[in-house]
């Protein structure tokens, strides 16, 4: 299995969008992007291709991930960034769905809405101070799991933190999705927060998210 790690490229955007649903979701039903988009799951995905492209970047632009590719087909991929630095925080990613939901035909009363259904999320969403490499939207096509990708993207990931300077990183879990939290202390990571809150429960039927980070 010849297996090659790389950054992700404008023709990954349709399988990024995939990634970042799938990591999203985690072991629930429905995530953010569910709740924020509405609609199909084909709606959601083109809705997340066209975020993905945005001329402003942001946590879950292209440019933050790199993707293992297997035999040349994408595979597995994640991103890591500084929360703090220009272009990657929440408001830019408030600007960057803006421009999205112009670009795939979205009004402000249908964002408006979407922000009704999933807000109840920033009760639990884990706080970065900004010197932190945050690692996030991790994700593997079910056909692809169990080969060691996100191993090593999360080593790669980690050796791109350290060369940019950070001296530790973060990464969050949905409480419940024991797998994923177990492959991220087998990297070195370790619990060190957690938020629960009962809104959030109600709409997502999860507790909250865990916080681990580890040094680099």
């Amino acid at each position: 299995m010849k297996v090659t790690v790389v950054d992700a490229r404008k023709e990954h955007a349709p399988f990024i969008a995939r990634v970042i649903l799938t990591a999203h979701r985690s072991h629930l039903e429905r995530c953010l992007w569910d709740f924020l988009v509405g609609g199909t799951e084909a709606e959601c995905l083109r809705f997340l291709e066209a975020l993905a492209t945005t001329s402003q970047p942001h946590w879950a632009h292209l440019s933050t991930f790199i993707v293992a590719e297997v035999e040349g087909r994408p595979a597995s991929a994640l991103s890591g960034y500084f929360e703090g630095e220009l272009g990657t925080g929440t408001p830019s990613l408030r600007e960057a769905i803006a421009e999205a939901s112009q670009a795939v035909g979205r009004t402000d009363e249908e964002n408006a809405a979407g922000w009704q259904r999933a807000g109840s999320i920033i009760y639990v969403a884990p706080e970065h101070v900004p010197e932190a490499w945050v690692v996030e939207n991790v994700a593997t096509l079910p056909e692809f799991r169990r080969r060691g990708l996100v191993d090593r993207l999360l080593a790669e990931m980690q050796d791109r933190g350290r060369d940019r300077g950070a001296t530790f990183a973060d990464v969050g879990v949905l409480i419940g999705n024991d797998p994923a939290q177990r492959a991220y202390e087998k990297a070195g990571f370790e619990v060190i927060a957690e938020k629960r809150h009962p809104e959030f429960e109600a709409v997502y039927n999860c507790p909250g998210i865990r916080s681990l980070s580890r040094t680099l």
